[in-house]
């Protein structure tokens, strides 16, 4: 049942998250007034009449959603006689819109249609008996909006009173929500074969998730993966990603990110399929390409999990880098194109960037030169505090396991400035004598300056103290920034 209705049920909601937003609407109000008073508007655009009683002399706001988000898109002034007009020489995206009070309460829904030409009368003390006139979309869903209000109150009485039933009686409780369930998927079915063209009827299409369908039995065996699969190709069914009325609705971006979740593997490369997909086809739409192209990039240039960067380096090298710049500030196109070439170089299964850094007894130790099955490569601070704790457990679990399996570590000093400090930190802690303790020295990284080649520091994409790698025997990188358990676990697993 979930987003089956999405009127009253909602209201309290959207209240509650609009709250939350007065700056942005404060802010908002300085651009949103021009609109509502221009004058000879073409007939291409907007002009929607409201009548909101008993408000007087004061402006009012007509917002949307976006995304999960709310944003205001017009105002307003109600005069004496609580009458105005939301004027605009353009029409807005259709979708579903609100109308706000001067305090900035979600009085009532209504929808945004294609000709943007009709009228609203209403009370404060009675928000859900706004009338619509001149508004096809309107009128069907205000009947769908009472038809679902009685249903969602039925199924509540009787899951509550299953609760306390048992036997027959739960049975029949039970019969009697599947039928009511029933009847509010026939009245959508009954939308789309009537009204197809409707606005209503493509909210339907977001809001809705396919059924499992019942497990074939394939040589008499279940298919356990079909309903699985079966969701998964059926998810999107008559949604298309270039329209931009998809974010403004409250139930796309809840959908798309179950599908993540739920029907897209963790995979990378699966993740890449999916997003590369999904941003061809949203390519043509004017606020739906941009949001979801900002989405995914916010998404993977942290992800949760280790190795999806892969698909923010995807996004830049396909998208940014081939003009969607221009999407971007100039602060926001610096930080992107530089977190991307920082990672760029430090992929999941490539190899690991040169480093030829000098020990503590001014030698040059190359990583290369080491001969190891892993190699623990970490970039520390020896004021860090973090660092200070983990460092030495690195220690412990190298003398208790891994030294005897022939691993190696790669330890990096990130702080020439902090040399005294790092030997004594060795010192008192007791590392390893078998660590390459190592740094860069100053004149190294002058010469690495006026050279004009990155620094360790960008290819390894050291952003905080420690960032540790795990590479192979012929330096390529298993693992990055996993917990020292994580690592040793890997370890063992690539052993068998």
């Amino acid at each position: 049942m979930r987003f089956l209705i999405f009127s009253a049920l909602l209201l309290i909601q959207f209240q509650s998250l609009f709250a939350q937003q007065k700056s942005l609407v404060k802010k908002a109000n300085t651009i949103a007034t021009k609109p509502a008073i221009s004058k000879g508007v073409v007939s291409g655009g907007r002009e929607i009449a409201i009548t909101l009683t008993p408000l007087k002399n004061c402006t009012v706001y007509l917002g949307s959603y976006f995304g999960k988000g709310m944003t205001i898109v017009d105002s307003t002034r109600l005069d004496q006689n609580s009458k105005g007009v939301f004027k605009g020489a353009n029409k807005l995206t259709t979708g579903i819109y609100f109308v706000v009070s001067p305090t900035y309460t979600i009085q009532f829904e209504l929808l945004m249609d294609q000709q943007q030409r009709f009228s609203i009368q209403a009370d404060t003390s009675a928000k859900e008996s706004a009338i619509i006139k001149g508004s096809p979309d309107n009128d069907l869903f205000k009947n769908y909006a009472l038809f679902s209000n009685e249903k969602g109150k039925t199924l509540q009485q009787l899951k509550l009173a299953l609760q306390s039933a048992d036997g027959a009686e739960a049975n029949k409780i039970r019969l009697s929500i599947a039928n009511t369930e029933k009847e509010i998927k026939q009245y959508q079915a009954n939308i789309h074969k009537t009204q197809p063209r409707s606005l209503l009827s493509a909210l339907f299409y977001i809001m809705q998730r396919p059924e499992l369908p019942p497990v074939p039995i394939v040589n008499g065996k279940p298919d356990s993966a079909y309903p699985y699969q079966y969701v998964k190709q059926h998810y999107w069914d008559n949604v298309l990603f270039n329209e931009d009325r998809l974010l403004r609705t409250p139930f796309f971006e809840p959908k798309l990110d179950e599908y993540f979740k739920y029907y897209v593997s963790a995979d990378p490369d699966s993740i890449i399929s999916e997003v590369k997909q999904m941003l061809l086809m949203a390519k043509t739409g004017k606020e739906i390409y941009p949001y979801l192209l900002t989405k995914f990039t916010n998404k993977y240039i942290n992800p949760e999990f280790m190795g999806q960067d892969k698909v923010f380096v995807y996004l830049f090298e396909n998208f940014y880098a081939k003009g969607d710049t221009v999407l971007l500030n100039p602060a926001s196109r610096k930080s992107i194109t530089e977190r991307a070439y920082s990672l760029m170089a430090n992929q999941i299964g490539q190899q690991a960037p040169v480093l030829n850094l000098t020990d503590t007894s001014g030698k040059k130790v190359g990583l290369y030169s080491i001969n190891a099955p892993f190699t623990i490569v970490t970039f520390w601070d020896p004021n860090c505090g973090h660092c200070k704790e983990e460092i030495p457990r690195y220690d412990s679990i190298y003398k208790a396991k891994w030294k005897a399996n022939g691993v190696a570590v790669y330890s990096v000093n990130i702080y020439e400035n902090e040399n005294a400090a790092w030997k004594k930190f060795i010192v008192d802690n007791k590392l390893s004598a078998e660590w390459h303790q190592v740094y860069q020295t100053k004149e190294d990284k002058l010469v690495e300056e006026k050279a004009g080649l990155p620094n360790y520091r960008q290819l390894y994409d050291i952003f905080k103290t420690p960032t540790v790698y795990l590479l192979d025997n012929k330096k390529r990188i298993l693992a990055k920034q996993l917990s020292l358990e994580q690592f040793d676990a890997l370890m063992d697993a690539k052993k068998r």
